[in-house]
């Protein structure tokens, strides 16, 4: 049938373009499902429980689990990711009890939600790319553990997904149960950070990475979503109120601690990538380091251009208090001088060893955050 492996690889990127433009594009004209549909469309769902307004679930376009996630990941070791991934890519780092994994952006566009076991913990990874939302949670509830779906629809442009013991829905970046038989619950947000994968490499050799091996055939490596990650457009799928004192499409590092919500502007960490906080009487840092590309920008999602990560951390070790500032590239506490890495560890010093406890963060863009978190504290530079 085909004369050549050429020939073969253009049917397959054809192939793959046309389910772009069925599973995936069609969230960008998104539709609202009038009340006489969600019986039909959900018979199993307990509508009468829900917190939100119905009007604001929107079809996405994909079906339930059109975006298919992963149920059964597989993972390969540091050096064999290395053969296909290069440093500059996002990963989604997650730490729990030893055990280290990486979830490669380039995989997570294309699947979104990750269920899987790290360090004895039942978690779901979770990444929507219309908000560049990456999130992990314990899935586990009152000692159940669920596991979960994309439900192919949106809610302010972000990912609902449902369990599927239940078939509630729940809403990805506050990781509340908004529609079921699971109303009044919220799942767990576990720390995790986006990172350049050659940061994972270096300082996690012997982690491990979600292979490409999914049992679904996808380009990986390849951005379905090109160009939306740019500081000058305005967001799809969203018809709430826009940020007035940050740029919608802006990269916001986000906290949440003991009801205060705050968030640091990438445009701002870009210049001081170091900020001394303190949030809901929490005394915190943030590290910014410009050493990650955005999954959302070119084509090939290795070429994107670099946006930089962030980190947040408790700046108490051993009960002190510590205050930090970057010199000469690295990040140093002043009142030891010692020097600490990306990852909230003591690399040389007096404290070397030591660790931070790293604050459950985020990066997301600001029309997202803001959506949910209005009345948010932005940081600013100046």
């Amino acid at each position: 049938m085909f004369k050549t492996t050429r020939q073969y690889r253009k049917t397959i990127h054809r192939i793959e373009t046309i389910l772009v433009a069925v599973l995936l594009l069609p969230a960008m004209a998104a539709t609202q499902l009038s009340s006489s549909d969600w019986k039909s469309a959900w018979p199993n769902t307990d509508f009468s429980k829900r917190i939100i307004d119905l009007s604001s679930l929107e079809a996405g376009g994909p079906p339930r689990d059109g975006i298919p996630p992963i149920d059964h990941p597989r993972f390969v070791s540091v050096e064999e990711a290395s053969q296909w991934m290069a440093d500059r890519e996002p990963v989604i780092f997650l730490e729990l009890n030893g055990d280290v994994h990486a979830y490669p952006l380039q995989i997570m566009v294309w699947h979104e939600i990750v269920n899987d076991t790290v360090g004895g913990v039942p978690v779901s990874v979770t990444f929507c790319p219309l908000c560049y939302s990456a999130i992990a949670f314990d899935r586990r509830v009152n000692g159940k553990v669920y596991d979960f779906g994309t439900s192919g629809l949106l809610r302010h442009s972000d990912l609902v997904m449902y369990d599927r013991q239940t078939e509630s829905l729940w809403q990805q970046l506050s990781g509340e149960a908004i529609v079921g038989q699971m109303v009044g619950h919220t799942l767990e947000m576990i720390p995790a950070a986006l990172i350049g994968f050659g940061r994972f490499k270096s300082e996690h050799a012997n982690g491990k990475v979600l292979s490409k091996e999914t049992g679904y055939r996808r380009t990986y490596g390849r951005n379905p979503y090109a160009g939306y990650d740019d500081i000058r457009k305005t967001p799809f799928l969203y018809r709430g109120p826009l940020p007035k004192k940050v740029k919608p499409m802006e990269h916001l590092v986000t906290v949440m601690i003991n009801g205060e919500p705050v968030a640091y502007p990438f445009s701002s960490l870009k210049k001081r990538p170091v900020v001394n906080d303190k949030v809901g009487g929490l005394p915190i840092v943030v590290f910014y380091e410009k050493t990650m590309r955005t999954a959302l920008g070119r084509e090939k999602i290795k070429g994107g251009k670099a946006v930089g990560a962030g980190a947040v951390f408790d700046r108490r070790v051993d009960g002190r208090e510590l205050s930090f500032t970057k010199k000469r590239g690295a990040f140093m506490d002043l009142e030891t001088g010692s020097v600490w890495n990306m990852f909230g560890v003591a690399t040389s010093g007096p404290l070397k060893g030591k660790r931070l406890k790293r604050i459950v963060s985020g990066d997301f863009f600001a029309f997202a955050w803001m959506a949910f978190r209005p009345h948010t504290r932005i940081y600013t530079d100046r």
